[in-house]
């Protein structure tokens, strides 16, 4: 697989960790990357980037609430 390179200055109030997280975590959302990749492309352990994407509010799963509570139903 091709690997693609990116080089970004940025403002002085963003670390690259945070870049990077903020970037997987879009892709991730978006359904661009897996967890995994995501977790990958971030520099975090999957653990660590399940954590930290709880914490900015973006869901894991992609579960309909009507389809869970089909789930619970049964």
């Amino acid at each position: 697989m091709m690997s693609n390179y990116l080089t970004l200055q940025l403002p002085s109030n963003i670390s690259g960790q945070e870049a990077r997280f903020l970037l997987a975590a879009k892709l991730y959302e978006v359904g661009r990357l897996s967890i995994g990749q995501a977790a990958e492309l971030s520099e975090y352990s999957k653990p660590t980037f399940i954590e930290l994407l709880g914490k900015a509010g973006i869901p894991v799963f992609d579960y309909p609430p009507e389809d869970l509570e089909k789930e619970m139903a049964l």
